[in-house]
């Protein structure tokens, strides 16, 4: 289903999703060749490694049995035989579990494109795929589960482990803290394990959560601020705030509001907790968001000169919004904060931001960005937590004789600590080298503008 509808369309996930019950009745070879061609035939090959590469490792490492991972951990040489397309797994067993080598069914195309069926080879075998490659010698570890493919598989390793998927009880997940590396980024806009039920519940919120979410952005950008936190209260939209906006100085400068960034919408949630207008900078925004946001917007050239001297007029004529990450990051992370906004004002607000979807990610990195909004606000109760921290004292700041290097990583300590995330060094650049294979830039006519979020 991430297949399908990741990398594919909604279209192909819910034919899919209608294949179930023909599923369901069919064995397991049959079952897979079915599934493998809803969810593969005309797919772009890069298509479907982008997903492998960028959504599917965070479920796989939401489901990773911890008596399996202790027992992997423990192997020198580690090999994979699955039957499954080798393309969905390869990515995540390599890169996050050190195998060696990853056998798995694999998948005939044309061109660039999967043509939906399996290669001549057929289904993987798992227990003859094994005596292949390893002739007369034995593994000594050999792990499967309760099936009886599985024990022929195991019986030909010297120590063999049965992972019994009936017993719920018996699954005990590796904890987040445990993972052999940490999942920073990751991709794709279903927030949910997508399973029969689950799925079939999502197909049945979207002709209510599509009119949902144009209602929202109708109320935020028609009314007041008041009225519309109370529709949009009514509508399900949680708003938390946290703290008070600071008294202003008497210099004739605005305010500058430092966030973390968790969706396009951080500074008009901000504007609306403060209940007053603000001005938000980013790097390049798409004209649909552009048009739909209730703020002002400024789009940046990422030229440390020109950006300073806007970002100097805009607070000259009133309050800014700025979020030094640069870009979006849904885990419990804080990416390396630019340090331009720390030499361009005194009087800096830092505020944590923060956001709990159920149902979809209101961010992307590969996708169609101008959807992100509406995908964040077609959740059934998105929520978003705000706390306005107290305003950096002078001596901390670049007049106080800090660096701007100082400034920026001790907002980015205490927004962190607010939070409770882990601060990096990541930056943009390395989310979208890992997320979509490039540098996040696209080519404008004029020049190089990095892309949204």
């Amino acid at each position: 289903m991430l297949i399908a509808f990741e990398g594919g369309s909604i279209l192909r996930a819910l034919f899919l999703l209608l294949s179930s019950p023909l599923l369901f009745v069919l064995d397991f070879e049959a079952k897979l060749r079915v599934m493998v061609f809803i969810s593969f035939c005309g797919m772009k090959i890069k298509d479907v490694e982008c997903v492998g590469r960028a959504v599917l490792p965070k479920f796989y490492l939401e489901n990773l049995n911890v008596g399996v991972y202790e027992v992997m951990k423990s192997a020198g040489e580690r090999m994979v035989f699955t039957s499954v397309p080798r393309v969905m797994v390869e990515s995540f067993l390599k890169e996050y579990l050190s195998v060696d080598c990853v056998k798995g069914t694999e998948l005939h195309c044309f061109g660039n494109y999967f043509s939906g069926f399996v290669s001549s080879s057929g289904i993987l075998i798992k227990h003859r795929a094994l005596m292949e490659v390893v002739s007369e010698k034995k593994p000594d570890i050999g792990i499967g589960n309760s099936s009886l493919h599985d024990h022929l598989f195991i019986s030909l390793c010297k120590e063999a482990y049965v992972v019994n998927k009936e017993d719920e009880k018996a699954q005990s997940i590796l904890p987040r803290e445990k993972y052999p590396k940490p999942l920073v980024f990751h991709d794709g806009r279903l927030a949910f394990l997508p399973t029969p039920l689950a799925t079939l519940a999502m197909f049945m919120w979207l002709p209510i959560g599509i009119p949902l979410s144009i209602f929202r952005i109708l109320i935020g950008i028609c009314l007041p601020y008041k009225v519309a936190v109370l529709l949009g209260k009514l509508s399900g939209i949680r708003l938390r705030v946290k703290g008070t906006d600071p008294p202003r100085s008497e210099n004739d400068k605005g305010v500058l509001y430092v966030c973390t960034h968790r969706t396009l919408l951080d500074p008009v949630f901000l504007s609306t907790s403060l209940g007053k207008p603000l001005t938000a900078v980013t790097y390049s925004l798409s004209k649909m968001s552009e048009i739909l946001a209730p703020i002002k917007t400024v789009r940046l050239t990422r030229s440390r000169q020109k950006d300073g001297e806007a970002m100097q007029r805009l607070l000259s004529e009133g309050d800014l919004v700025v979020c030094p990450e640069g870009t979006t990051c849904r885990e419990p992370y804080l990416l390396r904060f630019s340090s331009l906004f720390a030499e361009l004002a005194d009087e800096i607000v830092p505020v944590a931001m923060n956001t709990n979807v159920s149902m979809f990610y209101g961010t992307t990195a590969s996708g169609l960005k101008c959807l992100d909004p509406i995908f964040f606000l077609m959740n059934p109760r998105p929520c978003y937590n705000v706390e306005i921290l107290g305003k950096l004292p002078k001596e901390l700041t670049c007049a106080g004789g800090k660096s701007s290097h100082e400034v920026a990583n001790y907002i980015q300590r205490q927004l962190g600590a607010a939070l409770g995330f882990e601060c990096t060094n990541l930056t943009r650049r390395d989310k979208y080298l890992m997320l979509a294979g490039n540098e996040g830039v696209v080519e404008d006519q004029n020049s190089r503008i990095n892309t949204p979020n």
